[in-house]
């Protein structure tokens, strides 16, 4: 009977602001951001395998498997269960996959981080939240929010993480259907690199009417060099307080009902993409994991 663990959810998330404050001798920009985490993702099974095999079973179009950071992941956690124990558990992953690439979502790295989350639990490998984010640490810069597992005000390159609480809400999010490279935005010479830093004892006022506090360095930018992403903000910014999410493409505005984001949703251009998502606190999988002890199919 084979142990597995369906149904594993990868949640996207939400910047809600996104300061770059300067930059680290390696390159590596510093910023402020809240992460949001929102009920909108991919979904994941792992099925246990006996012999050492990691297989990613489902095509995912333009990501080989072996660039993957689901697989990556996946190696990363085995390489370090067999230093401890000199055992090599295998897994099959299949994915449903939701969240677009370029998005500014987190896809990627949510998916990371459900992989490093569950497979800790299907091997039973017993390492801690603490060693799994550093664990993801050196795969992305936000898998370790994802592990976190709670809405967190972020600092350092994303990994200095403290959770914080924000109100209930739906957002709508669009996805002008095109993809942007996150390297291209960080590279440009317009991008600002020293907004002044915020306390932390500033962010309960964030949100004053669905406004939110600051504004998305990464935004004029990605405007400028991929117009769709200005022509969904100005579209948006119609019903609500409209920005980019991380380094785009997709954008979003934050609602008090659902009722409202509903009607926003049934008006969106039909050449974008667009859903509604209510905001999460936590991490879904966290809950799963307490409750449910690994299946044997």
């Amino acid at each position: 009977m084979a142990r597995t663990l369906h149904h594993c959810p990868a949640p996207a998330k939400l910047n809600l602001f996104l300061h770059i404050t300067g930059r680290r001798p390696d390159g590596y920009h510093l910023l402020q951001t809240v992460f949001q985490l929102i009920d909108f993702g991919d979904t994941l099974h792992f099925t246990f395998r006996e012999d050492g095999n990691i297989c990613r079973v489902t095509a995912i179009e333009g990501i080989p498997e072996k660039q993957d950071l689901i697989v990556r992941a996946a190696l990363l956690l085995q390489r370090e269960i067999f230093q401890r124990t000199r055992k090599k558990p295998g897994v099959n992953i299949a994915i449903e996959k939701r969240l677009p690439a370029g998005g500014g979502l987190g896809g990627g790295s949510s998916d990371a981080a459900t992989t490093l989350m569950a497979l800790n639990h299907l091997w039973e490998c017993g390492l801690n939240k603490e060693e799994l984010m550093q664990m993801g640490l050196q795969l992305g810069a936000d898998i370790p929010f994802f592990i976190f597992g709670h809405n967190a005000f972020a600092e350092g390159i994303g990994e200095i993480l403290r959770p914080v609480d924000t109100p209930d809400g739906w957002f709508v999010v669009i996805h002008p259907n095109i993809s942007v490279p996150t390297a291209a935005i960080f590279a440009s010479r317009e991008l600002t690199r020293n907004t002044e830093r915020i306390k932390m004892l500033d962010f309960p006022g964030y949100l004053t009417e669905n406004s939110f506090l600051g504004k998305n360095n990464l935004q004029s930018v990605a405007e400028k060099l991929y117009p769709p992403v200005s022509e969904a903000i100005e579209w948006l910014n119609r019903y609500a307080d409209a920005r980019m999410t991380g380094s785009g493409a997709c954008v979003f505005a934050r609602f008090d009902s659902e009722a409202a984001a509903d009607r926003v949703v049934s008006k969106i251009p039909g050449e974008w993409k667009g859903w509604k998502a209510r905001g999460l606190q936590i991490h879904p999988l966290d809950e799963i994991l307490k409750r449910h002890p690994v299946e044997n199919d």
